[in-house]
């Protein structure tokens, strides 16, 4: 479904933007490491900005952007077109904003998430196709 996937994190999401990767790598997705590089405080908002820009292109399939809590890249990302970014704190709405609302940039917060539940529900994300029908009608909306 996903085949090329856009990462970013500032200094806050830094470790857990490392940990994906590597979990990652280990699939068949072709990921886009767009920083930050170290942890050295950085602005979100930019790192949000390119993912988003990529996955509103058509240049990446979804994103993944990665902060303290996952809410300022949230906001960020879906200030460009064409973006329905969420932050997901479990696996059920990682699967319904998805299914549901065609969600294209999955959020996380390092500071409010365990390695173990990211991975699990970047997974259950990356693996929930769109139901389209009535759910449609309701993303189209958006735009």
């Amino acid at each position: 479904m996903f085949n090329t996937i856009a990462i970013g994190s500032d200094h806050a999401g830094f470790e857990l933007k490392g940990k994906i990767i590597h979990h990652l790598a280990v699939t068949d997705h072709k990921v886009l490491d767009l920083g930050t590089f170290d942890k050295t405080s950085c602005d979100y908002p930019l790192m949000a900005q390119d993912v988003a820009k990529l996955v509103s292109s058509g240049e990446a399939d979804c994103g993944i952007l990665i902060c303290g809590t996952g809410q300022g890249m949230a906001i960020a990302a879906n200030k460009i077109k064409g973006v329905r970014a969420v932050c997901v704190e479990n696996t059920f709405s990682a699967r319904a904003t998805r299914s549901h609302n065609n969600a294209n940039i999955l959020c996380l917060g390092e500071r409010v998430l365990g390695e173990f539940i990211a991975l699990d529900i970047i997974d259950n994300w990356l693996n929930t196709p769109f139901e389209g029908g009535r759910h449609q009608v309701r993303v189209d909306m958006f735009e």
